[in-house]
């Protein structure tokens, strides 16, 4: 998922982020549930935003539904610009660079 940190906020592209499907695929609708219950924002049209004391908590989440197995990698690891500088330490291990 394209990722961005501004003013110590964390954002999902929009468009990367999971869809709520109703009949649709257990996993992929509790990842977006999971997803969108520690986001501070998280509308429908714009980016997802995490505030950092919810980084934590995202970084397992990432980390468990990735060793799932039902998500592939572009869906459970955040994808910074080079531009971005350096990912902080919390988001290491769930992060990479476009």
């Amino acid at each position: 998922m394209r990722a961005k940190i501004e003013n110590d906020v964390l954002f999902l592209h929009h468009e990367d982020v999971p869809e709520y499907k109703k009949g649709g695929s257990v996993v992929r609708n509790s990842y977006f549930w999971a997803l969108r219950s520690i986001a501070g924002k998280a509308s429908r049209y714009g980016d997802w935003e995490y505030e950092p004391e919810v980084w934590f908590a995202l970084t397992r989440m990432l980390l468990s539904f990735a060793e799932s197995g039902y998500l592939g990698l572009k869906q459970t690891v955040l994808e910074f610009p080079l531009s971005q500088g350096e990912i902080p330490d919390v988001l290491r291990d769930v992060s990479t660079w476009e």
